[in-house]
């Protein structure tokens, strides 16, 4: 737990503060923006898929590219020469795009009388098959870019214990969150699966596979974020890469609540070190599946609790 604290102590004081200063706005003007007037509801919004994938493209584009240009702006390294920074630059907000952008509703009848079952399986089986994906891209993208081993930072040497208690830290801004009416609506996700519970003798089951296949979710956001956004880009900016993915990840949840939003950004500055010190995704994926598992838990509570006083 302290070794964690050390490294980033160390992160701040080292890296440049007209970096982060510029970012940081940035990122706060486009989250201003998208509370005020709904980017994110508006580009899911969109009927056509191929539109809702292109503009999440460019906003993932405009934020990760916007990152990296305001850090060679004000650092004292070169602008990388080779064409592979630039294709990873494009190709990775590509691939998140893409990602969100999927709908396995194709692949699902729901006009007959079972169609509340292919709803059910559509949302279990979502997050399984975008993992499979992401992770077989990740796999790609690493060959070809001949970046150093493990791939995407999936090496199992790490302490576990300082993770746990960083976890814990965290119980008490969960408690917060767990007040507020936004976090309320939103959590726990469970609930969009509540359509099934009356076709059902036993509730923990349909609960236990979509609260697992949550959890996939986690593991393609952990190896493309840290794994592939930040140790594929360490050797073109070092720990320098940490920044823009953090802005990068906070655009990912513009259409979560504004809290959680928040502190998604100041989130993805903390695994991104952990991570890059690290070289493993497993330590920030304990913390990430935890947070996420513990704010299901956070919004039943409150959920609960508003129902009954």
């Amino acid at each position: 737990m302290k070794e964690i604290f050390i490294e980033v102590r160390h992160y701040f004081q080292d890296g440049n503060k007209k970096t982060w200063g510029c970012v940081t706005l940035v990122i706060a003007l486009l989250v201003f923006l998208n509370y005020t007037y709904g980017i994110e509801p508006s580009i899911r919004n969109f009927q056509s898929q191929g539109i809702r994938f292109f503009a999440f493209f460019l906003l993932y584009a405009f934020i990760f590219t916007t990152s990296y240009g305001i850090h060679f702006l004000f650092a004292e390294k070169s602008i990388p020469d080779k064409k592979e920074f630039y294709i990873l630059l494009l190709l990775c907000p590509l691939l998140f795009a893409a990602k969100i952008s999927l709908n396995l509703t194709y692949f699902f009848n729901e006009e007959g009388s079972d169609d509340l079952w292919n709803k059910f399986w559509r949302l279990i089986l979502t997050w399984p098959v975008k993992c499979i994906l992401m992770l077989s891209a990740i796999y790609c993208i690493w060959f070809w870019s001949r970046t150093r081993r493990p791939v995407a930072g999936m090496n199992q040497n790490i302490s576990w214990k300082p993770y746990l208690l960083l976890l814990l830290c965290a119980i008490p801004l969960l408690g917060i969150a767990a007040t507020m009416s936004d976090f309320q609506q939103t959590y726990p996700k469970v609930k969009n699966i509540a359509f099934i519970y009356p076709f059902t003798r036993f509730d923990l089951l349909p609960t236990l596979l979509f609260e697992l296949s949550y959890g996939m979710d986690f593991l393609t956001i952990e190896s493309f974020f840290r794994g592939l956004l930040v140790l594929a880009f360490v050797k073109f900016a070092g720990k320098d890469a940490i920044l823009p993915m953090a802005a990068f990840y906070c655009t990912i949840h513009f259409g979560k609540p504004l809290f959680e939003c928040i502190t998604s950004y100041i989130g993805g500055i903390l695994l991104g070190v952990i991570v890059y010190n690290t070289k493993s995704i497993w330590g920030g994926l304990v913390v990430h599946l935890g947070m996420a598992w513990l704010m299901e838990l956070a919004g039943y509570l409150g959920n609960y609790f508003n129902n009954h006083h």
